[in-house]
């Protein structure tokens, strides 16, 4: 099987699986408890915390554990708008966010929310000079991704942070970092981001485990889940200590070698770029600055079915987002694309184990593709 569909979910190395496995078995007192299983864990959670904020660049005070991506972005966007409940009812964001931002959004938008789209351009790239030009003294919230999911398109997010503190601003700047943490420079203390977003399972560890960036100037920060007091008082309910410890060793082997590891990133994704814009009609979406991910369509030939016929063969690919389940994604839908353009783009996603090899078999496998069908659009 080849798999290059890492921006979806990434393969869990051996080292994180023992490490969850230990935890499942030998460590698994609640951390709250007072008896010495209880002060293991408890123990075992800051380790952890420790580990996942130093790959952040962060104090571990200012990391609270979340189930997801999703539920971190969720907290976000509700801690942000209590806090600037005084400030006013303004919220700027993309058109090419993760539906995690993009549906909380929706709801905001029914309780009286103008919310504030900013579109990209046809390389999929937003600028700081829109969030500026969109600014107004009632914004509350402004949330940018680190990296597009779908193009693998960095968005200027540092650059963003720097605009609002020269303006003065009272919004809240948070940053959904799931796609880019450890993939590319991540540095929330030093930019000056607000809240930051990240997931386990696209950098090796477990699903069902992420955690949010708090900056030290949220002061009284909404809780998320009232209850137990977990996590600070602010997101209740008793840690998942063996999807913590996955997380922490993910990070931890990730970023041994993590120069080296950038570097080959890079590396497969031009090689990727190069042989696949070799086929004739093959087009690249957007244009990518993520070393880990590359769109292209062969317009004309529905992406579904490429996904399919290389799945058959043990090339595991996407159609855009894994998270849209084969339909036209709004990220397509914002690049302004032709019709048979849009209708034939994929993903393709690399790993630290991805090889040239298997570049080459997607290559061949894509041409024989189109070589051995009539296009349908």
């Amino acid at each position: 099987m080849i798999y290059l569909d890492h921006a979806a979910t990434t393969p869990v190395p051996a080292a994180v699986a023992d490490a969850m496995y230990d935890v499942l078995r030998h460590q698994f007192g609640n951390p709250s408890a007072q008896y010495p299983y209880g002060r293991e864990s408890a123990a075992l959670v800051d380790r952890c915390r420790a580990a996942v904020a130093q790959g952040l660049g962060c104090h571990p005070e200012q990391l609270f554990f979340t189930s997801c991506g999703t539920e971190s972005d969720n907290w976000a966007i509700s801690a942000a708008v209590w806090q600037g409940r005084h400030v006013g009812r303004h919220i700027i964001t993309t058109a090419l966010e993760h539906s995690a931002i993009l549906e909380p959004c929706k709801w905001l938008a029914q309780q009286g929310y103008e919310i504030t789209y900013l579109k990209p351009d046809r390389t999929g790239h937003v600028t700081a000079q829109q969030v500026a030009d969109a600014l107004r003294e009632d914004t509350v919230l402004v949330s940018m991704m680190l990296v597009n999911n779908e193009t693998g398109c960095v968005f200027p997010v540092e650059e963003v942070a720097q605009l609002l503190k020269a303006r003065g601003s009272q919004a809240l700047l948070h940053c959904d970092a799931v796609q880019g943490f450890l993939k590319i420079p991540c540095d929330p203390v030093r930019w000056g981001v607000d809240l930051m977003s990240l997931s386990a399972h696209k950098i090796g560890g477990p699903k069902g485990i992420g955690a949010l960036y708090v900056a030290p100037r949220l002061k009284n920060l909404r809780p998320l889940l009232p209850g137990g007091g977990q996590e600070r008082g602010l997101r209740s309910g008793t840690e998942a200590t063996a999807q913590i410890a996955g997380f922490a060793k993910a990070v931890e082997l990730y970023c041994d070698g993590l120069d080296e590891k950038r570097r080959h990133l890079a590396a497969v994704r031009d090689y990727c770029r190069e042989r696949l814009l070799s086929i004739p009609t093959v087009a690249e979406i957007g244009r990518g600055d993520a070393p880990h991910i590359l769109s292209v369509s062969l317009p004309g030939y529905p992406s579904a079915n490429i996904v399919a016929d290389l799945g058959a063969q043990g090339i595991c690919i996407s159609a855009g987002s894994a998270c849209h389940k084969g339909k036209a994604s709004h990220v397509v839908s914002a690049l302004g694309l032709d019709k048979k353009t849009a209708a034939g783009v994929i993903r393709v996603s690399f790993g630290p184990e991805t090889t040239f090899e298997e570049i080459d078999a997607l290559h061949d496998a894509l041409l024989a593709h189109k070589n051995s069908r009539f296009p349908m659009l």
